[in-house]
């Protein structure tokens, strides 16, 4: 209770005093309350006012928004932030960083849930606190002293040369022959290859303009045999939907995500290819690039990643290069 007061007397006195002032501050109080019993007083109401935590993630979730994340991004956040809330039956002016590591603790413990998940759910935490602390609504973030949780880093399968093959050949139309080319080759998000239309393809400079996350453009590169299979794709077509991609069967909607993984997975299952999905040929070309020499910088360009640290999670060096670079540069 007493940690709560002092917290809100410097809560409204952030606005005028700088970080030294507000140490002063807390000393000062801290020293002055030190022998005073206080005791909560349950008939009084909170100002009408004040800010409920709904308010601020309801004011987090808006900046979010203009600065680009997905509307399935902000569900997320949205999602996290109100089970936090539901949990931690504080106001979050009253925060304190061993709330949140009890959280987290406890989170991990009874969602038997991996490291990765209790991670990305901090990240999300620093991300609101920190938001907080630049507009002045608390003085510092209590997820600082929260550092990154370790998490174990499986390797993560790409396609053989043999299963992108034989994946090609199981094809029973254009279509998914164009998308299989399509996806190896550039490396594509499987959102950005759903919302492309046909008058985005630059078919002389074997080129198209996609739309990333936060609504970044960025060119991808194919292969001749893609813009072979492109055009035998678009010619053979009845439609007149400008989508890049439509389903097979009138009326020819443009091809949804969970067309593509489903189709995708038809052909994994019928070729016995484990684990076959979109994202995986994203990964396959980031490995084979950065195995091959291309310089992680122009990876992570070709990725459309904004941190090359995002790059280096999806590349896996193949283990034999390692041992011939090993061989001719040291040994």
């Amino acid at each position: 209770m007493k940690e709560q007061i002092i917290a809100t007397i410097e809560q409204k006195m952030i606005m005028w005093l700088d970080n030294a002032q507000m140490e002063q501050l807390h000393q000062v109080l801290t020293h002055c309350l030190w022998e005073v019993e206080m005791m909560k007083d349950d008939s009084t109401v909170a100002h009408k006012n004040e800010k409920t935590n709904e308010d601020f993630a309801e004011m987090f979730l808006s900046a979010k928004k203009v600065e680009g994340c997905s509307e399935k991004t902000l569900r997320y956040y949205k999602a996290s932030l109100n089970k936090f809330f539901h949990t931690v039956d504080k106001h979050v002016t009253h925060i304190t960083t061993d709330d949140l590591r009890a959280y987290l603790s406890n989170y991990l413990q009874e969602s038997q849930c991996s490291k990765t998940n209790i991670d990305n759910i901090r990240r999300i935490l620093s991300s609101f606190f920190s938001w907080l602390e630049d507009e002045n609504y608390i003085l510092k973030s209590p997820v600082r002293r929260i550092h990154k949780i370790r998490t174990t880093k499986p390797v993560k399968e790409t396609y053989t040369d043999e299963a992108l093959e034989m994946m090609r050949d199981s094809c029973d139309n254009l279509r998914d022959l164009a998308i299989i080319d399509l996806l190896a080759s550039t490396g594509m998000r499987v959102g950005e290859l759903v919302r492309l239309n046909i008058a985005d393809i630059d078919f002389e400079n074997r080129e198209c303009i996609v739309f990333g996350k936060g609504s970044k453009e960025r060119p991808v590169y194919f292969d001749a045999r893609t813009k072979i299979h492109l055009k035998n794709y678009i010619e053979s077509r009845e439609d007149d939907n400008p989508a890049l991609f439509v389903s097979l069967l009138k009326p020819y909607n443009r091809l949804e995500i969970s067309g593509v993984e489903i189709r995708l997975r038809k052909i994994g299952k019928k070729l016995a290819i484990p684990k076959v999905h979109p994202h995986k040929f994203r990964r396959t070309l980031a490995t084979r690039a950065i195995d091959k020499g291309m310089p992680v910088e122009q990876v992570q360009k070709l990725l459309g990643h904004a941190k090359i640290d995002t790059t280096m999670q999806y590349a896996m060096v193949d283990q034999n290069n390692v041992k011939q670079s090993h061989q001719k540069y040291i040994s």
